[in-house]
């Protein structure tokens, strides 16, 4: 049997931890033919526990950097050595271990080497504005012992290629897995108020301060009662979501929801008329894509992660994502019945090596 270890120690929430579960789950499904044997060094496995694969813990390593390095750069290396020998080490959060394995490949989730800060972002959560400082040093250590770095959009493989002088043939586009149509959930009860939602977590790149803004303005013109602007925090969650909740939780058209399963979540895709995403910096953008499968309208921060997660998507349109005024127009005229604004956005078709299933992702990173 070969080994394949997938090191994910830190991710716990959102997107990443949705990618970490997909991965795990397809590595479960591999170990049943007896070929591998599959090890998951992870923060707790009750967040990501599948069958089939074996679980390290290490929930300590969250408790600052110099824990996170350490483990990086010399726990992982005695961990590699115990399980020799290694055919696979997976990285899912950007860095590169110095460990023992045949070969190695790095996932690329964090998007924040591009991210373009505000003042405010010191404020709100000063540990962003230093990430994203330390992934741009970070990513770079140990970097050549890759043999692929993956990414999830076209956009990525090329800033990165730039940034660390890496040919673009070592980095696989991976596109995340699309919702297939016959799971989708049928629209169910439509209110006649036009529904907006912006599912997110309440970090200060979400950016839902431009959304509320719009709502304000767009409150102020049309009264209450013809929409609602659905928000997946409930306010309280950190400094920024207490200060979003402090100066628009006021607003009859905001609804500060909170945090929803994702049954929840795809309950609410089916019941609203539109999702707004105004986000500063993504990987992916992983509701948007989840929203593009059920063809109703969306509403996207003009930035090159957006227009490449909307590909195929049937109603979109663009702001700017500092312009409240622009979306607050958009908006308008939705609640209208305008929809005259609204784009088809063309397929694209990354350049090799590009993969559209965890399958093919691990038929290349084994082969």
């Amino acid at each position: 049997m070969k080994t394949i270890v997938v090191s994910a120690v830190t991710l716990r929430k959102g997107g990443t931890l949705t990618i970490l579960r997909q991965c795990l789950n397809y590595l479960s499904e591999l170990a049943v033919h007896g070929d591998y044997r599959i090890v998951a060094l992870v923060h707790r496995k009750e967040l990501v526990f599948y069958p089939n694969v074996e679980y390290m813990e290490m929930p300590d390593m969250i408790q600052g950097w110099g824990k996170r390095l350490w483990c990086e750069y010399v726990t992982m290396r005695r961990i590699s050595r115990q399980l020799a020998p290694v055919y696979l080490w997976l990285s899912m959060h950007d860095t590169t271990p110095n460990v023992q394995a045949e070969r190695q490949a790095v996932y690329c989730q964090t998007s924040f080497p591009f991210l373009k800060g505000k003042w405010q972002d010191l404020i709100f959560d000063y540990k962003i504005v230093l990430f994203t400082l330390f992934t741009r040093f970070a990513y770079r250590i140990n970097i050549h012992r890759n043999r692929y770095l993956i990414v999830q959009a076209e956009w990525l493989r090329k800033g990165f290629s730039k940034m660390f002088g890496l040919p673009k043939e070592l980095f696989i586009v991976a596109t995340p897995e699309r919702m297939e149509k016959e799971t989708i959930i049928k629209d169910n009860q439509q209110s006649h108020i036009y529904n907006f939602l912006f599912a997110a977590t309440p970090d200060c790149h979400k950016n839902f301060e431009t959304l509320c803004r719009a709502t304000a303005l767009l409150e102020r013109e049309l009264g209450v009662g013809k929409f609602k602007v659905i928000l997946t925090i409930s306010g309280n969650e950190n400094r920024y979501a207490r200060w979003l909740y402090r100066h628009w939780g006021h607003l009859k058209s905001i609804e500060f929801a909170g945090f929803m399963s994702r049954e929840q979540l795809y309950l609410n895709y089916a019941s609203a008329h539109c999702l707004v995403f105004p986000s500063r910096v993504e990987t992916w953008g992983l509701p948007i894509s989840e929203f593009a499968a059920f063809g109703k309208p969306m509403l996207l921060a003009d930035l090159p992660y957006a227009h490449e997660t909307a590909a195929g998507s049937r109603q979109t349109a663009f702001f700017n994502p500092q312009s409240s005024d622009t979306l607050k127009m958009q908006m308008k005229r939705l609640i209208e019945r305008d929809f005259s604004f609204l784009k088809e956005i063309p397929h694209q078709v990354p350049a090799e090596p590009a993969t559209n299933t965890w399958k093919e992702l691990f038929d290349l990173l084994l082969q």
